[in-house]
C-alpha cells in the first residue's frame, strides 16, 4: 500500500476513532460466548443481568479467546470486563495481555489497562494502556508505549499500530534505538515487517561517528540505507554534507547528494559546493559537479574555483590529502588568479600542480608555462616551477600596450607577499623590458638572449638581470625597433580570461590557443 494512503487512515484514527465508535459496529453482530470458567455467580444490578465468571475464565468471540482470571459479562449489552491475567488470543501469531479488558461485541473494540503488551511474529508492543479495534487490527495509545521489533527499540508518546499491514505509525518524542543508530524524531512511520522507517519533522539520527538530520525521507534499520529529502544534512567526524537529497549507504559508506549540494572540512577548512556530490568514505573521496566550486576559507582572502568536477581525497585519519580538479579549472582570490585544464592541491606541503597550458596572473603578472608547480605558505605563493614554454609577462607601468615579457623553456619564479620579484629562466632565455628613467621617461628597449638568466623586479619593474653563458643582449631606442619586435613568439595576452572576481570563475573562452 503506498504511504500517502497509511497517512489517510492514520488521520482518520487520530481524529475520529475516539469519536465516532459507535459507528465502528458490525453489520452482523454476535454474541461473546463463554467457554470455561470454575464457578459462576449470577447477579442483578440495577435491572441488569450480570454473570461473573471465576478461575480458569476461557471466552469466545468472532474465531477471538480471551482468558482471565475473573470476568463479568454483560449479556444485554454484549460487553465483557475481564480481570487479571488477561489475555485475547487474536490469532495464530497475535496475542494481546493486560490487567484489565473492556470489550464490546458489537464494536469489536478492546480497551486494555495495566501492564499491556500486545504481540505479534515482527513485533512486541509495551504500554499502559491500549486500544485495539479488531475490525481495522488498529491498536492505538496515547499516553506512552514501547516497541520491540528485532534489534530497534521505539518509545513514543503516542502510537498506531496496523497490525494487519506491520505498519506502526508514532507521534509526539518519538526516539528509536538499535546497536548502530539512535533516532529521535517527532513523527515516525515503522514498517515491523521490512524495519524501514518513514521519518517526518525533525529528525535526528545519531551513530558512532556519524550524524543525521532531515525533516522527511527513509531510514532502513537493516542495512542503514537512508534517504533524506528535506533540509538534510549529515556529519561525520569533521566532514559536513548537505543537500536538497541525499541518499546514504551507512555499510557501503557511500552518500549521493542531489540539489544544492555542500561539503565541508573543519580541518583544513575547505568548503565544496555543486547541483552533485558523491561521498565515498570508506574508499576516501567525495566529488562535486555540475557548477562545482571549492572554497579555500581564509579569514581574510578565500580562494574560489571552478571547474568540471572536483574531487576531494582523504586519508586514513580521513583528513583531505588531494584536491584534484580537472576541466576547465579557473581560480579567483584577490592577489592570484589562475586558469588551466586540470590541478591538483595537495595539503600535506601546500603545493598546487596546474596542468595543459596553466595560466597565472599576481598583481600586473601573467605566469604560462605547460605546466605549473607552485608552492604555497599560509595560503600565499613561495616560488614556482614553470615548466616547458615558460613565459611571463607584464604590462609596462608606464606605457600603453607595452608589455615586459621573459620566456625560457623553464624557469623558477619567487614571492615575496604574492608580489614576483626574482625570476631564474633555464634554457633558450628571451627577454623583452622597457628602461626607463626614474620619472617614466624611456631610455630605450632591451632584447636580450642567453642561455640562463636571473631578472630581479621591483614594483612590477626589472631593476637587474643576470645573462648566463654567452648572452647577446641590445638595448633600442624606441624610434629604431619595429612595431612588429615588440613582441617575443608565441606571445599572448589574456585579458579578457583573468577573472576579476569570484564570479567570473565560471566564464571560459572556448578554445583558448596554446601558449607556447
Amino acid at each position: 500500500m503506498p504511504k500517502h494512503k497509511y497517512f489517510f487512515f492514520i488521520l482518520l484514527a487520530v481524529c475520529f476513532i475516539d469519536s465516532f465508535q459507535p459507528l465502528l459496529h458490525a453489520q452482523n453482530t454476535t454474541k461473546i460466548r463463554i467457554v470455561n470458567a470454575d464457578d459462576l455467580l449470577g447477579s442483578k444490578t440495577t435491572g441488569q443481568d450480570l454473570n461473573i465468571f471465576v478461575g480458569n475464565v476461557v471466552f469466545e468471540h468472532d474465531s477471538a479467546f480471551l482468558y482471565c482470571d475473573s470476568a463479568v459479562l454483560y449479556s444485554e449489552t454484549n460487553n465483557l470486563e475481564a480481570h487479571r491475567n488477561v489475555r485475547v488470543k487474536v490469532s495464530d501469531t497475535l496475542n494481546l495481555y493486560g490487567d484489565v479488558l473492556y470489550y464490546n461485541g458489537d464494536t469489536r473494540i478492546a480497551t486494555v489497562t495495566g501492564d499491556v503488551i500486545l504481540e505479534d511474529n515482527d513485533a512486541t508492543l509495551y504500554t499502559d494502556r491500549l486500544i485495539y479495534e479488531r475490525n481495522t487490527g488498529l491498536a492505538f495509545y496515547k499516553t506512552w508505549g514501547r516497541i520491540i521489533s528485532d534489534e530497534n527499540e521505539l518509545t513514543s508518546t503516542a502510537g498506531y499500530y496496523y497490525t494487519d499491514d506491520k505498519m506502526l505509525y508514532f507521534k509526539k518524542n518519538v526516539v528509536l534505538v538499535n546497536p548502530d543508530y539512535h533516532l529521535a524524531s517527532d513523527t515516525l512511520i515503522f514498517n515491523t515487517a521490512t524495519e524501514v522507517a518513514d521519518i517526518s519533522g525533525p529528525t535526528r539520527i545519531t551513530g558512532k561517528d556519524e550524524f543525521l538530520y532531515s525533516e522527511n525521507g527513509t531510514y532502513n534499520t537493516k542495512t542503514g540505507f537512508t534517504r533524506l529529502d528535506l533540509n538534510s544534512y549529515m556529519t561525520y567526524k569533521e566532514q559536513y554534507l548537505s543537500g536538497d537529497s541525499i541518499l546514504y549507504d551507512k555499510i557501503l559508506g557511500v552518500g549521493e547528494v542531489f540539489g544544492n549540494a555542500f561539503i565541508k572540512d573543519s580541518v583544513q577548512n575547505v568548503i565544496i559546493t555543486g547541483n552533485y556530490a558523491d561521498y565515498h568514505r570508506h574508499d576516501g573521496y567525495a566529488l562535486a559537479t555540475d557548477s562545482a566550486v571549492v572554497i579555500m576559507v581564509d579569514k581574510y582572502d578565500s580562494l574560489f574555483m571552478h571547474a568540471d568536477t572536483l574531487r576531494l581525497t582523504f586519508d586514513s585519519t580521513d583528513s583531505p590529502a588531494s584536491l584534484l580538479a580537472f576541466n576547465k579549472c579557473k581560480f579567483f582570490k584577490p592577489d592570484l588568479q589562475g586558469m588551466s585544464d586540470s590541478l591538483v592541491y595537495s595539503f600535506n606541503d601546500s603545493t598546487i600542480n596546474m596542468y595543459l597550458n596553466p595560466v597565472l596572473w599576481t598583481k600586473g603578472n601573467q605566469l604560462s608555462a605547460e605546466q605549473i608547480e607552485i608552492y604555497t605558505s599560509n595560503q600565499r605563493v613561495d616560488s614556482m616551477n614553470m615548466i616547458k614554454s615558460s613565459f611571463i609577462v607584464s604590462l609596462d607601468k608606464f606605457g600603453r600596450n607595452q608589455y615586459n615579457q621573459i620566456k625560457g623553456k623553464n624557469m623558477v619564479a619567487y614571492f615575496e607577499e604574492n608580489e614576483l620579484n626574482l625570476v631564474k629562466v633555464d634554457g633558450n632565455s628571451e627577454t623583452i623590458y622597457f628602461v626607463r628613467e626614474e620619472d617614466g621617461n624611456l631610455i630605450g628597449i632591451n632584447k636580450a638572449v642567453s642561455s640562463s638568466m636571473e631578472i630581479w623586479i621591483e614594483d612590477r619593474q626589472v631593476v637587474d638581470i643576470y645573462y648566463f653563458d654567452n648572452p647577446d643582449a641590445q638595448l633600442y631606442p624606441e624610434s629604431e625597433l619595429p612595431a612588429d619586435q615588440y613582441f617575443l613568439r608565441d606571445f599572448k595576452w589574456l585579458k579578457d580570461d583573468r577573472p576579476i572576481n569570484k564570479y567570473d570563475i565560471f566564464k571560459w573562452t572556448v578554445n583558448l590557443p596554446a601558449l607556447r
